[in-house]
């Protein structure tokens, strides 16, 4: 901990292109990116797959071999691939195997949270005379907009653990002070990157849920006591013969 607390004060590591002020920047920043790249991809299919309530399982089934694959072994196939294309070190790889970590959850949420719209919902919307699109745009998905974020938060929390990666491939980030810290034997780098990884992970999961509860402020609501209102029953008629 004293090392710790020696590398955190001294103002030269938190500066320079070493420091952490920019390993925490290109980290936010490959994060980031891999993230909005997955929402791009898995969300459209999902919303339509769960509107159509049909193909959802082979589509989830598919998208969850992702799972399977460890991402440092998908680093490992695309490091060459991107060095012969000339995409360079690091981010791109990096990059490629964090969405294919990241669309998994994010679409399944959004495709079950569109599927499972209670029906008789549904019904009156087209009952009302809503088109598909209408009833998709403005019934279906603000309802599944609660798992969808969820979905996305997970991912997000994944994609910031597991960037750490890209540091063994020449990607910098805070992965690279893990590495360094750890081939120089220095503690204090080397601790200095877990903990912003671990702090990063939790800003990221405390924003989402933030975003969730703003983007659904009827979620969270409960009912004022004082407006509700309770009927007696009416007393049972006696019939005089």
């Amino acid at each position: 901990m004293n090392e710790l607390f020696d590398y955190l004060s001294t103002a030269d590591n938190w500066w320079g292109r070493q420091g952490i002020v920019r390993a925490l920047y290109d980290h936010v920043r490959l994060s980031g990116l891999a993230t909005l790249i997955a929402v791009v991809i898995a969300v459209p299919p999902a919303v339509v797959l769960g509107h159509a309530r049909r193909g959802g399982f082979l589509a989830v089934s598919v998208v969850n071999i992702g799972r399977a694959m460890p991402s440092f072994a998908i680093l490992a196939l695309v490091f060459p691939l991107s060095l012969r294309y000339g995409f360079g070190l690091g981010f791109w790889p990096t990059a490629v195997a964090l969405v294919l970590l990241a669309v998994p959850p994010i679409f399944t949420n959004a495709y079950t949270g569109v599927r499972d719209v209670d029906p008789g919902v549904v019904g009156a919307a087209t009952g009302m005379g809503m088109s598909a699109r209408q009833v998709l745009a403005q019934v279906e998905v603000p309802n599944a907009v609660p798992l969808i974020v969820t979905g996305v938060r997970i991912a997000a929390v994944q994609v910031v653990a597991t960037a750490t990666l890209g540091a063994l491939f020449g990607f910098g980030g805070l992965g690279a002070l893990i590495t360094k810290g750890y081939a120089q034997q220095d503690n204090g780098k080397l601790l200095t990157g877990a903990l912003f990884v671990a702090l990063l992970a939790v800003v990221t999961e405390v924003a989402f849920g933030a975003l969730e509860r703003r983007l659904t402020p009827w979620a969270g609501r409960r009912p004022d006591p004082s407006q509700l209102s309770v009927t007696a029953p009416d007393p049972p008629s006696v019939l005089a013969t």
